[in-house]
């Protein structure tokens, strides 16, 4: 074997390719995450993310209707501290 030759060349191609099989092997038997074709790290698929997010979805939701009905009583709050006395007690009278 000549150190010019094409066996040389095809042998350092094919220990580099056995080199990132390897690699790549080890790296996902310990669970960590595996680069693509462009070096980019790919995070593990994690079973539970749905379901986060779903519970998170849900509490989002429960939160922002919540924020709505804490701004609907600061609301009546600031027009109560607006609006003179003798409307307020005109408005409590009329609700005797």
């Amino acid at each position: 074997m000549s150190w010019g030759g094409p066996n040389f060349v095809i042998a350092l191609i094919a220990m580099s390719m056995i080199g990132g099989l390897v690699t790549t092997w080890i790296r996902a038997k310990n669970g960590y995450p595996i680069e693509d074709e462009r070096g980019e790290m790919t995070p593990r698929p994690n079973p539970d993310a749905d379901r986060k997010i779903e519970l998170l979805s849900h509490e989002n939701e429960r939160l922002t209707g919540q924020i709505m009905r804490l701004e609907e009583r600061i609301a009546v709050l600031e027009r109560i501290a607006t609006d003179p006395a003798d409307r307020i007690a005109r408005e409590i009278d009329a609700l005797r």
